[in-house]
């Protein structure tokens, strides 16, 4: 049996950013990943998002969201990373940047469950967090966690989500929750390995994905909006675990990880 693997990318980010956090300039290039997210939901009066297609040497094909989910990454790491070179609170930071009020609104609720702000990072416990639009799911997501600097311990995750109408909150909610469960598997874990002729991982038992022990307590906080269309909520909730998780890593150990999954580049000194 033969299928494919997610297309490897390159991201490239570049910014203009005012004393007063205001983003002024954006330049975003997407080598071979694909355009899902690829424009930032920030509002920006000068910016450039594009993708370049390229040829691969191995079978490439979707994944749940398509490139949505680097794309995301990419972006947020790169918002927060001015957050930290400004001294800004990362949330702060991107209030002052979001005229969505669906998507201010998402970040207020889940900032308001999570806590933000109560307790500050340090001594190994980060806090972090993303947010995104796409396929017209407003997103934010919240993750507390601990890091010697070499391992992560996912201790607690508050999304807020808001895709217009909910019709069943129990399926959209379990819809979340597990897209973010899988965004957890990408983030942190899984990767092929290969030499110059095979895969070495090939069998599921040797592919690492998420287990029980490594997910957390989540809690998703639903909008519902009766006098909007219901849109996307199978793949839009998995692009904010990469970030989030990130983010709250850099708060926890001030390591900035640049690339996924995260664990296996946290082990090498040289990221």
């Amino acid at each position: 049996m033969q299928s494919y693997c997610r297309p490897a990318a390159v991201m490239d980010v570049r910014s203009g950013v005012a004393p007063d956090g205001k983003i002024l300039a954006w330049e975003f290039h997407n080598y071979n990943g694909g355009a899902a997210s690829l424009s930032p939901p920030y509002q920006i009066p000068n910016c450039y998002a594009a993708y370049h297609a390229s040829q691969s040497p191995l079978r490439q094909g979707s994944y749940r969201s398509l490139a949505a989910v680097g794309n995301t990454f990419a972006r947020e790491t790169h918002i927060d990373e001015i957050a930290a070179a400004l001294s800004i609170d990362p949330l702060e930071l991107r209030l002052r940047n979001i005229d969505n009020e669906r998507l201010r609104t998402i970040l207020y609720r889940a900032a308001e469950r999570f806590g933000w702000g109560k307790r500050k990072s340090g001594n190994g416990i980060g806090y972090g967090l993303a947010c995104n639009l796409e396929k017209g799911g407003h997103l934010a997501l919240f993750t507390e966690l601990e890091s010697d600097g070499m391992a992560v311990r996912l201790i607690r995750m508050v999304a807020a989500f808001d895709a217009g109408a909910v019709i069943n909150p129990d399926i959209l909610s379990n819809q979340v929750e597990g897209a973010i469960v899988q965004g957890i598997g990408g983030a942190l874990f899984e990767q092929l390995e290969f030499d110059k002729t095979r895969i070495l991982n090939g069998r599921l038992s040797a592919y690492r994905v998420p287990r029980f022990t490594d997910v957390p307590e989540i809690e998703v906080v639903l909008i519902d909006r009766r006098d909007i269309a219901s849109s996307g909520a199978g793949e839009s909730p998995i692009t904010t675990s990469a970030p989030s998780i990130g983010s709250a890593l850099f708060a926890a150990t001030g390591r900035r990880i640049r690339q996924l999954p995260i664990l296996p580049a946290l082990s090498n000194r040289n990221t």
